[in-house]
């Protein structure tokens, strides 16, 4: 499996520069690129060195290696652009969009040190990383992004590690993801989403107070708040996704998760409920547990969704008036009741579990 290792470099005044001024001159000669290749309809790696590695040498100073990765950064833009079904257009690069290095232009050395290359020659940069980003590195493989993020550098490092062996079960602990409640698993666990709705609701009304204000003071405070929500959020998704995964770990048993592929078209909300909808991102949490489950070697078992807040766990019945309110469940078949995000839960359990002792239905599963 593929993991990124996102670390952080701790350039001097002139080093960090001398990396802006090269992702700049970097990028512009991608803008002019793919205006070439643009032009002439000629957007492969393989024609587009053809005829701009020239330019890329002579017109932007670059080296034989940064030019190359330039050419590469380009075609691989058009090709995701044509396989994401869009309309043909000139493609553009921002001043200090990520520019991909290889093994022959960075290398890191010992003590922390990365050695780089820039316009005016490698230059050694102190990086800053945890036990978790060493670990990863001793399987770095490929290229590495340097990335310019709200003033600081950091290197994004593709890791390749091996999947270990999945546990044999035929048990699996369920979990319900909704907004109230983000994460409600079959044991009668909840992570409630409260936290993060007070987060929303307070920093919104910080940015509408300081939109209306229109000070140079209250721009600057702006541009430190964007994106803090959704960097709380991811941190809660993170926290959320370790714990379900350590509990089925535990507990030796494989997690189900409702195939929630495409929801956003299906689900609807009311005007006031709107808001609270479009900052679900269940998605998210989704592919944390994912990728922390592949890691921990736990199974997950993606199942159908339908009715499973509305079928009884115990008999079966499914029907409208079995969820009187929006958290609670009486079944009008057999009486029994819960809390309606615990009940649903328990059926996305007993769905997963079906797969499991299913082989040709399980093996469906896990490949997706």
């Amino acid at each position: 499996m593929k993991l990124v290792a996102n670390i952080k470099l701790e350039p001097s005044k002139e080093q960090k520069k001398l990396l802006l001024d090269t992702l700049e001159r970097c990028n512009q000669a991608c803008n002019r690129l793919s205006e070439i290749g643009f032009s002439v309809g000629k957007t492969r790696q393989f024609d587009l060195h053809k005829i701009g590695y020239d330019v890329a040498r002579s017109e932007f100073g670059l080296g034989a290696q940064p030019a190359i990765r330039c050419i590469a950064k380009v075609a691989d833009a058009y090709t995701t652009h044509k396989a994401n079904g869009r309309e043909p257009t000139q493609i553009s690069f921002r001043k200090h969009a990520a520019q991909p290095y290889d093994d022959r232009i960075i290398s890191f050395k010992a003590d922390d040190i990365v050695s780089i290359w820039t316009l005016e020659g490698r230059i050694k940069v102190k990086a800053v990383m945890g036990k978790h980003q060493r670990d990863l590195l001793a399987f770095r493989k490929g290229e590495v992004d340097l990335m310019y993020v709200r003033g600081n550098f950091y290197l994004a490092c593709v890791c390749d590690i091996d999947d270990p062996k999945l546990i044999d079960t035929l048990e699996a602990l369920g979990v319900d993801l909704g907004i109230a409640n983000i994460a409600t698993d079959s044991d009668g666990k909840r992570h409630t989403g409260e936290t993060i709705e007070k987060v929303r609701a307070n920093l919104l009304r910080r940015r509408s107070g300081l939109q209306k204000r229109g000070t140079k003071a209250a721009k600057r405070r702006l541009r430190k708040l964007s994106g803090k929500q959704s960097r709380f959020q991811k941190h809660v998704n993170h926290c959320i996704s370790k714990e379900l995964v350590e509990t089925a770990k535990r507990t030796g048993r494989a997690i189900g998760l409702e195939d929630l592929k495409n929801i956003r078209r299906r689900v609807t909300a009311r005007r006031g409920g709107r808001a609270r909808l479009s900052n679900w991102s269940f998605g998210q949490l989704r592919q944390f547990v994912a990728y922390k489950a592949r890691r921990a070697g736990v199974p997950v078992i993606f199942v159908d969704p339908a009715y499973t807040s509305k079928g009884c766990p115990c008999c079966g019945t499914i029907d409208d008036k079995n969820r009187p309110t929006q958290a609670t469940f009486s079944c009008v078949g057999c009486g029994h009741s819960g809390h309606a995000d615990e009940i649903a839960a328990r059926n996305i359990k007993l769905r997963a579990e079906a797969a499991l002792s299913n082989p040709a239905l399980s093996s469906a599963r896990l490949a997706a």
